[in-house]
């Protein structure tokens, strides 16, 4: 069974920080490239990091450039995010995607999300 477990949300002021890690289960986790995505209240699910699957690339939103940090430990089956410098915008349900293509094949997951607040 498939599982993308978040966590490590929660309220946070104004230039704090957080560290989100989303757990993985059920797939072979290092041939997956891994992201985040966030979804405000009222906007479209957005793209905010994402990384391959053997660490080598990583790319991220300009929105979060120089803030945030993705990162994974695949002997964990890991991916993190790293969050500095919040801003009340920030302010999202924060989703794992774990995603393959290979050949004409395309498979991906999803967590459950977790909230990340930032305000004083």
């Amino acid at each position: 069974q498939v599982q993308l477990v978040e966590s490590g949300g929660g309220l946070v002021q104004p230039g704090g920080s957080l560290r989100l890690s989303c757990a993985a289960s059920g797939f072979f986790f290092s041939t997956y490239a891994m992201s985040w995505y966030r979804q405000a209240p009222g906007k479209e699910r957005e793209v905010v990091a994402g990384i391959t699957g053997t660490a080598d690339n990583t790319n991220y939103a300009d929105s979060v450039k120089g803030r945030f940090t993705i990162s994974r430990d695949n002997a964990k089956n890991t991916v993190y995010l790293q969050m500095n410098s919040l801003k009340p915008e920030d302010t999202a349900v924060y989703y794992c995607n774990a995603e393959r293509v290979w050949g004409g094949n395309h498979r991906d997951y999803w967590g459950q999300g977790t909230q990340v607040t930032v305000s004083s």
